[in-house]
């Protein structure tokens, strides 16, 4: 069958348009047994291309199909009126987006598998906005709210007013769809080439990380909490005070947990640099993703040709225990990649260098170790998306990259530290092989690029200690001094790693949890102690759950149950207190979520008989805990006067958390430069708060901080 035709099935689906080598090809119309018509293009028996689907339930996607599913720019219409104007992605809402309600709210945002998920702002009817981060379609982390009659942002204006055309134009024509569609691609390539300030418009919001509407059986998109219209949020709590009009509020889970007035009515006339500039705060992501044009673009080029060449290389090698040679840095592959290609080294764009990688044998034997499959590895690295590049670099000056499924950071090396790592690593190596659960960075690789000039640039890949589809709203670098570890109140936001005299918290954790944590600290301490190794510090990052006394209990166990947790199977985390902790359930292989931390042995709880458990978080996953991955635990919140607490129980704060840590900065010695800092700082200040003092020093200064950051219970 080829040509122009009609096809009748006995089921009653009938089919009108081209056909080509007997599939149907082309463009057509079909009508299914349900009810439903797609007009547009087909592949291959497959929805491809542009068309125009009207559901059974008279529900309606415009846009772009790719292999029988919506798959990019598209427009989704429900039948109570809502409709959604983004990007898709195998049938699901993804990427940037605008969702408008029929109420007249509407949410411009990120989205990943159908929910809001990343940076965004929301509008709603009554005139109120509220800027700030989005998690699996709840409100997470800190954003600004405005109330009705405040000057909003100058950037969202357009937004705006391209939101509002393309969902007004309803019934609007197919050329008028693509119109639409080359609309959105052109301010995308004008937020990727950055000319907001040509066009004023408004900056890209960065993707955030993990999860409506599924598509595979052809049948219409479910209706899902996604669709239902927003609530201003306590905008009737908020018209108490009648001067406040900007908030800044704190959100876990969905629910606000914090909220401090930020600007007058007095002022808001002569606000707007201030507003544009808290827009672009909230937006402006930690990373950026490396374009073409980026100052770092043909260096990541050159790392990623590098590592794919010396892994393809390495790994066809048959495993084998690592000899006295295979350290050192004349243990290492060098090669020369000219932008012509070579005998051994294909073409490529970017420009001319020299690749070496240090001790491959080492770490291939290393990333065997932690389970990493070197094609994943090489994937993760050298796929076809590109580095994201951190943009506030280390104190150290050294710059920080993320692969872009976050699974790895590539961090640049002084020379001096790079000596330090390779004097190091016959005893870094025996140390992890003999702790699989230590809590030291993993090393994966050590690389140096020579450019054009002679200017050499080194970098190590590590394993990223926050890979996980769990929010860090908080993170700490505790080095248990306290000389110059505080931070600026107003140099802090959402995304600022705080410090020793920043923290504010302690956590209380499982007693047998407790122990083997401090166990591992300490056979780690001594480790980094005999190598001389000082300026170490324990990277912490705290997930906050949302507090339970703020849910119905209805609506925790709906959540239970869309996990699939029999109630049979639920082991109570609780500790003395008479509100609910978390939910540990025995461990079963493969029913966790899967995550880079995948090499230790579990450690086991006391509430479930000792045995080896994983976390349950409702509405999110399970987890397999091991030491320093996945911890559940109670932080408290210390107050100054403890008086207070005493006398008014009410006072205390307390949350659920999960905890990520790790001990990080390990390539510092103590040399005679780090001597000499200490002899100098200590005649204006105590000897023992600074940092740079003697490794046996630090080593047991560092236990006893984190002892009081982790007390013992009662």
């Amino acid at each position: 069958m080829s040509g122009r035709g009609a096809i009748q099935w006995p089921s009653g689906a009938s089919y009108d348009g081209d056909l080509c080598g007997g599939f149907i090809d082309g463009t057509g119309s079909f009508k299914g047994v349900d009810g439903s018509v797609y007009k547009g293009s087909w592949r291959m028996n497959r929805k491809h291309g542009m068309g125009t689907m009207v559901y059974a339930n008279d529900d309606t996607y415009e846009g772009l199909w790719n292999e029988g599913l919506p798959d990019g720019f598209g427009k989704y219409t429900w039948v109570d009126g809502n409709i959604y104007i983004g990007l898709w992605k195998s049938g699901k809402m993804n990427g940037r987006g605008v969702m408008q309600w029929t109420n007249g709210d509407t949410l411009d945002c990120n989205w990943l598998n159908g929910l809001a998920h990343g940076k965004g702002f929301c509008k709603y009817a009554s005139g109120a906005c509220y800027i700030g981060t989005w998690d699996r379609g709840l409100k997470d982390g800190h954003g600004m709210f405005y109330q009705p009659g405040s000057k909003m942002p100058c950037n969202l204006e357009v937004s705006e007013c391209v939101t509002d055309h393309d969902v007004s134009s309803s019934s609007s024509s197919g050329n008028e769809n693509i119109n639409s569609s080359l609309l959105f691609l052109f301010q995308k390539l004008c937020n990727t080439w950055r000319l907001h300030s040509i066009f004023h418009w408004p900056r890209r919001i960065s993707n955030g990380t993990t999860p409506v509407f599924d598509d595979n059986s052809g049948n219409n998109l479910s209706q899902d909490s996604s669709t239902v219209p927003l609530t201003t949020d306590n905008c009737v709590q908020d018209s108490g005070v009648d001067k406040v009009l900007v908030y800044e509020r704190e959100y876990v889970q969905g629910v606000l947990i914090s909220e401090n007035p930020k600007c007058h009515d007095s002022g808001m006339l002569d606000s707007g640099k201030t507003q544009e500039h808290t827009w672009q705060m909230q937006t402006g992501g930690p990373m950026e993703t490396i374009y073409k044009g980026h100052r770092s673009y043909y260096l990541m080029l050159n790392l990623q040709l590098g590592i794919r060449y010396t892994v393809g290389k390495i790994t066809p090698v048959p495993l084998r225990e690592v000899r006295s040679n295979d350290f050192g840095p004349r243990a290492r592959i060098r090669m020369y990649f000219p932008t012509e290609g070579s005998q051994y080294t294909p073409p490529h764009c970017s420009v001319n260098f020299f690749w070496k990688d240090y001790c491959p044998m080492v770490f291939r034997n290393l990333r065997e170790m932690f389970h990493i499959d070197a094609a994943d590895y090489m994937m993760s690295i050298c796929g076809d998306d590109s580095l994201k590049e951190l943009s506030s670099p280390g104190k150290s000056g050294s710059i920080f990259y993320l692969s872009q499924d976050e699974r790895f950071v590539i961090k640049t090396l002084r020379k001096t530290e790079l000596k330090i790592l390779l004097k190091m690593l016959p005893k870094y190596y025996n140390h992890v092989r003999a702790y699989d659960n230590t809590l030291i960075t993993k090393f994966f690789g050590v690389h140096r690029i020579t450019l054009k000039g002679g200017r050499k640039v080194r970098f190590v890949v590590m394993g990223n200690m926050f890979c996980t589809e769990l929010r860090i709203h908080r993170k700490y670098d505790l080095k248990g001094s306290t000389q110059g570890r505080s931070t600026k109140k107003q140099n802090i936001n959402e995304n600022t790693t705080l410090k020793d005299l920043d923290l504010s918290y302690v956590f209380h954790v499982d007693k047998p949890w407790r122990d083997a944590l401090f166990r591992q600290i300490s056979l780690d301490c001594m480790f980094l102690e005999s190598q001389s190794i000082i300026d170490y510090s324990m990277l912490l990052g705290i997930h906050f759950r949302a507090p339970h006394h703020l849910k119905t209990s209805s609506s925790h166990q709906s959540s239970l149950e869309r996990c699939g947790i029999p109630d049979s199977d639920l082991l109570q985390y609780e500790e003395k207190s008479s509100w609910k902790g978390f939910l540990l359930v025995a461990h079963e292989p493969g029913a966790t979520v899967g995550g880079s931390h995948i090499r230790g042995s579990m450690v086991r709880a006391s509430e479930a008989g000792y045995e080896e458990v994983d976390l349950v978080l409702p509405g999110t996953g399970r987890f397999r805990v091991q030491l320093g991955v996945n911890m559940p635990a109670r932080a408290r919140k210390v107050h100054e006067d403890t008086n207070t607490e005493l006398e008014n129980p009410d006072t205390i704060e307390e949350y659920d958390v999960v905890l990520y840590l790790g001990i990080i900065d390990i390539l510092q010695e103590y040399n005679m430069s780090k001597r000499v800092e200490h002899a100098v700082k200590s005649l204006k200040f105590d000897p023992l708060s600074i940092s740079a003092v003697d490794p046996d020093l630090y080593s047991k200064r560092f236990v006893k901080f984190l002892e009081s950051v982790f007390p013992e219970q009662d």
